[in-house]
């Protein structure tokens, strides 16, 4: 039935029509049309205008090529787009991309999912360097890159992503920002600011971003952000079907009660701040600059309740800060290579996890920093690439009664290069990397482990091309190894984890995760039709899961880290099609669908897995507005791994009105969306609370855009 219906999704995906190609950074020629305009009056804008504005190339996490170039699935959200997705998670603000989902443990700690993989898989990066956080830890620990602070959002799946470490198994997610500038403001300052408000959690968020060029060549950045919500309203029921009949059959009235707990998501609420400077020296191709940035949250976690007598629920509170320190240096030379860019980020990561009354029951800490240096090379021929060689030195450690891991220490130093070569309708791409890493753990009287250490050497490697067949229509095809080292947690938990509500084992004797890949691709256009698509399979012979023993500790059920081999395989596919004009208005129609299909020998499926997916969207551009109708269906996802329960299908309906004020300045907008217009309750496979926490019911958002 699965694969019925997966071949289903695809069938359909692939007579429709892609969303809106990935298409980000804008070209000289586009920047000067840009400053003439500026210089007239202000006109009315076209909406038409301000999509069309951009160029066919992309900056790739910081390797511009054009997007039918890429061999892999792209997804890209500019400022337009973030207008409309933007939440206060990353993975809420990514999860109607293409291959993306979200672990939804509440509306703040929500991370990506890529093709069913997340946590140490998946690496979300701000412009190149890692979070430096305890995001990957636990489910509950929010990754404290804001997307309020956006300029766009990059995500690269497939073996391209190996360049940014071994733990990009999964993906790529680059939240790319300004603090560091880039180029220099045509105005007196240049500026940037972002207003909105969401109804279902009562949400308000601003942030503004002012750049001050100073002696024609330095750039002097700072910018602010705060967001706040109330407790997220949902769409019916808290709890889902099978936990209100079980709390309904109880003799305890306090649990009986559960079984009418509707309409708000309780401890769901949410505050933070951010704010950061920044410089840089730029002149032409030379950037040079630094930034400082302190992120505070306080975020409520929702509510895991216990239906049995006698045990009281948590109702954590986490309040998380971070102050971080980044450098970017992109420089040209001369000769075989025309650039060495050098980025480098440093972070000093702290969070406390509160109980109910206020108290500290743990605290996290976490410092470290990761830094890339890069040669590009000049094209010669059409061979070029890029070569570099990456560190990252993290420590980490816990205090308090839920510590599941001793203090720890993570050193990897990684060699890579991407090489492509361009024979008229044929790139071949082929990529390498070796990674060294040593992860040790100090004795620890209080989890009782001895002082251990670990050294591996992995080494991945990608090989691939794209032909283009027919005028404007290529072809693909990617052959990958892939290899990661155990992380901390895999090697050396053992504790409670309030977050995952479970007593965690793992096994200091772990094998490095291995994976042989192939991957397929097409995209093109025919007309007024534009396709994309990807599939992909992966086999594990290594891959590493946590299992329940079916033992308790501590009141929890007892998960042991194990490894074996398994199986990934699914696509995902957009398409679009320009259907003319009627009624003054200019017509399009975009399709979308996903699927993920994962297996471990002798466990049975992998958890938490998306179910399939299909999007379709109507948009319609008529002068200064855009308007765009979209449908989003998830089937029922049934097979469940071991410790997981089913999840019931929903369909979503959302609508949007964006209105560009002036053509001269597209990114001058205002929107008003209207986001689960039926308020129905909906819960996502990937998330661990899905039974405890549906995702939010009809949201009208107003968000307002200005930019110059």
């Amino acid at each position: 039935m699965e694969t019925s219906r997966l071949a289903l999704a695809a069938a359909l995906t692939l007579l429709a029509s892609p969303a809106l190609a990935a298409e980000t950074a804008s070209t000289d020629a586009d920047s000067s049309a840009a400053a003439a305009a500026a210089t007239a009056d202000p006109v009315p804008g076209s909406a038409e205008d301000a999509h069309h504005a951009q160029s066919d190339e992309i900056v790739v996490t910081g390797i511009r090529k054009k997007s039918s170039d890429v061999i892999g699935g792209i997804s890209v959200l500019d400022a337009g787009d973030l207008t409309r997705e933007l939440r206060v998670s990353i993975g809420e603000t990514l999860a109607r991309q293409p291959g993306v989902s979200a672990t939804s443990f509440g509306p703040t700690a929500s991370a990506p999912v890529l093709r069913g993989l997340s946590g140490d898989r998946v690496r979300v990066l701000t412009d190149g360097i890692g979070s430096l956080d305890v995001s990957s830890s636990g489910p509950d620990h929010a990754i404290s890159i804001n997307p309020i602070t956006a300029d766009r959002i990059e995500v690269l799946r497939g073996p391209s992503a190996l360049m940014f470490g071994s733990s990009a198994i999964g993906g790529v997610v680059n939240v790319i920002d300004t603090r560091i500038p880039r180029r220099v403001p045509k105005n007196v300052v240049g500026v940037n600011v972002l207003a909105g408000y969401g109804s279902a959690a009562d949400e308000r968020l601003l942030n503004g971003a002012f750049d001050v060029p100073v002696a024609g060549k330095f750039v002097f950045h700072v910018d602010g952000n705060w967001t706040k919500t109330d407790d997220l309203r949902t769409g019916g029921f808290i709890l889902s079907k099978d936990l209100r009949e079980q709390a309904a059959a109880s003799p305890d009235p306090d649990i009986q009660a559960l079984a009418d707990l509707k309409g708000d998501l309780p401890n769901s609420a949410s505050e933070s701040k951010e704010g950061a400077i920044g410089f840089a020296y730029i002149d032409g191709g030379l950037n040079v600059g630094a930034s400082v940035t302190r992120h505070t949250a306080k975020y409520e976690v929702p509510i895991r309740y216990s239906l049995v007598p006698g045990i009281e629920a948590e109702a954590p509170t986490i309040d998380q800060e971070q102050t971080r320190y980044d450098f970017r240096a992109e420089v040209p030379i001369s000769g075989f290579f025309n650039q060495v860019r050098a980025r480098a980020g440093y972070s000093n990561y702290h969070h406390d996890e509160l109980e109910e009354n206020g108290d500290v029951g743990s605290s996290f800490f976490s410092k470290g920093g990761e830094g890339r240096f890069e040669l590009v090379q000049s094209e010669r021929q059409g061979w070029g690439g890029t070569s570099g060689i990456q560190y990252l030195d993290r420590n980490a450690k816990i205090r308090g009664d839920e510590k599941f891991l001793p203090d720890s220490d993570q050193r990897q130093t990684g060699l890579f290069t991407l090489q492509t070569l361009v024979r008229g309708p044929l790139r071949l791409e082929g990529g390498a990397r070796i990674e060294f890493s040593k992860l040790t753990a100090d004795a620890d009287v209080q989890l009782g482990t001895p002082d251990l250490s670990r050294n591996f050497t992995t080494w991945s490697g990608s090989l691939g091309g794209k032909y283009e067949f027919a005028p404007g229509w290529r072809a693909g095809l990617t052959v990958s190894r892939s290899a990661r080292a155990p992380s901390i947690d895999e090697l050396f938990a053992n504790g409670p984890h309030g977050g995952s509500q479970s007593f965690e084992i793992g096994d200091p004797n772990l094998d490095p995760e291995t994976s042989l890949s192939v991957e397929g691709s097409l995209n093109g256009d025919a007309g007024p039709v534009n396709l994309s698509a990807n599939v992909y399979y992966s086999h594990f012979s290594n891959f590493i899961f946590q299992a329940p023993t079916g033992a308790v500790l501590d009141d929890l059920p007892v998960f042991q880290t194990r490894e074996g081999a398994a199986n990934y395989y699914g696509f995902e596919a957009q398409a679009s099609a320009k259907l003319g004009e009627a009624l003054g208005v200019r017509w399009k129609g975009e399709i979308q669908a996903d699927a993920v299909h994962a297996t471990v020998k002798n466990y049975g499926p992998a958890p938490f897995i998306p179910p399939i997916r299909i999007l379709g969207a109507l948009e319609g551009t008529r002068g200064e507005v855009d308007g765009r109708l979209e449908v989003e269906h998830a089937f029922a996802h049934t097979r469940t791994a071991p410790i997981e329960t089913d999840t019931s299908g929903y369909t979503l309906v959302n609508a949007s009105v964006d209105w560009h004020v002036f053509s001269a300045n597209p990114e001058f907008s205002l929107s008003l969306a209207a986001n689960n217009i039926f308020d129905v309750v909906a819960r996502r496979s990937t998330s661990m609370l899905k039974d405890y926490a549906p995702l939010g019911g009809r949201d009208i958002r107003l968000t307002a855009r200005l930019g110059f």
